[in-house]
């Protein structure tokens, strides 16, 4: 196995300050020193700490992504709807920091809904539209605009998972994920036939 390269590392040292601490504690000095680069070196590979914060974001989204793919071609559609939203769930509470900096921001890059989402530009979203598109044609789903209902199932998901890391409900996880689970597969219901 070769050595990781020097933006490898330097990735994965601000991934894990981000991670662990939150996107205020990753400095490009403290990110080399953990590296071993002096403050000055880092620069040669990401040129700001806003490029290396994008960087990290993207690979969040590409991570979601790949996790939701996995479910692609799974089970029938609801199946796979639930169990990428799941997915999405677990990203949120193992990864909170990168969560919040990745969906729930304000950034100057992110993806706007409709026209970024029907020109497919979302690696996450994409899986959930194609799933409900697979629903519709197999007359599992009523017929209806595919990137509205996804939009709808993401905010849903997402509502309750900020509801819970806003300590809204008394819930433990156990008990949450389950709640979380039914009420997204009621929604899901809602647009069957």
């Amino acid at each position: 196995m070769s050595p990781a390269s020097t933006p490898d590392r330097i990735l994965a040292a601000a991934h894990a300050i981000f991670d662990a601490e939150g996107a205020d504690a990753v400095s490009m000095r403290r990110v080399a020193a953990e590296v071993g680069l002096s403050a000055m070196a880092i620069y040669r590979h990401f040129p700001n700490r806003e490029a290396l914060l994008a960087r990290l974001s993207d690979d969040s989204f590409e991570e979601a992504a790949r996790t939701w793919t996995d479910h692609a071609g799974q089970g029938t559609p609801r199946q796979r709807l639930l169990a990428m939203l799941g997915s999405y769930l677990d990203y949120a509470l193992a990864h909170p920091h990168l969560f919040d900096h990745a969906f729930g921001l304000p950034r100057e890059d992110a993806r706007r809904f409709p026209e970024d989402f029907r020109a497919r530009r979302s690696p996450t979203l994409n899986p959930i539209a194609d799933a409900i598109v697979e629903g519709m044609s197999h007359g599992a789903f009523r017929k209806a605009d595919e990137w509205d209902l996804a939009m709808d199932l993401w905010a849903h998901a997402h509502g309750l998972i900020a509801l819970y890391r806003a300590g809204r409900f008394s819930y433990d996880e156990k008990r949450f994920r389950a709640f979380y689970l039914a009420s997204t597969g009621r929604l899901i219901d809602a647009f069957a036939t």
